[in-house]
């Protein structure tokens, strides 16, 4: 499948979990692949991909990263990076609500701001948002997660709302439980884990694979007609 060929993706995060398998599979369907990641190394990219090392936390580095690709045409930005800090409201530090909204909410408001301003100019550009199942329900333990989740999912639809007239598609793809290294301490708990499996009507953690296909959808010509979308992927899980 090559629906993609001719197409420059720029991926962030995607030096494992979802992030890896979107860039995999944004490959496989035929897109020269930038993988972005804060120690990514070319050997976690697929073949022939471009690694950028950025902290997208710093603001230096991603604005420098901007400054990298101005003379690079992106077709396809995908923001795929983003961090978890597991603790109770009242222990949740300040230090920890701030870097997750750096990486989650900040970088991608800035990275699809700055390219995307050159695909309004070009007539032309996907951009693709990982929300979450907690864009629509406060979790446990993760005030900040769940905030800037929910902010991706309205600034999705914000970003679609203007953009959508000018041949620009801004969506998002809302992940539930998938077995990364984000959720290996969920993994690890026994008792958290039955807690939300008995929930999920297919029954087990999702693939990162099974979040890379949609995404490319997305990033596809036949998703031409879809903007604002917050497409849930969590095998059931919110329609309980």
């Amino acid at each position: 499948m090559s629906v993609l060929s001719g197409q420059t993706a720029l991926v962030t995060g995607a030096s494992r979990g979802i992030g890896r398998a979107i860039a995999e599979a944004l490959d496989a369907a035929g897109a020269d692949v930038i993988g972005v990641g804060r120690s990514i190394e070319p050997a976690d990219l697929p073949d022939g991909a471009t690694a950028c090392q950025c902290d997208l936390a710093d603001r230096d580095q991603l604005f420098a990263l901007v400054d990298t690709l101005r003379d690079r045409r992106i077709d396809i930005l995908i923001n795929n990076a983003g961090i978890i800090r597991r603790t109770p409201i009242a222990a949740h530090a300040t230090a920890d609500w701030d870097a997750v909204m750096a990486v989650n909410l900040d970088a991608p408001f800035l990275l699809s701001r700055a390219l995307g301003t050159a695909m309004l100019k070009r007539g032309a550009g996907k951009i693709v948002n990982l929300a979450s199942v907690l864009s629509f329900q406060g979790g446990l333990f993760v005030p900040g997660y769940a905030a800037s989740k929910a902010a991706i999912a309205n600034m999705t639809r914000s970003f679609a709302n203007e953009w959508a007239a000018s041949g620009v598609n801004v969506n998002a793809v809302a992940p539930g439980y998938v077995a990364t290294e984000n959720t290996a301490q969920i993994q690890n708990d026994p008792e958290r884990q039955d807690a939300i499996l008995s929930r999920v009507p297919l029954g087990r953690w999702l693939q990162p694979e099974e979040i890379a296909a949609p995404v490319v959808f997305l990033a596809s010509p036949a998703a031409s007609a879809i903007h604002g979308a917050v497409l849930r992927v969590d095998g059931g899980w919110t329609g309980r």
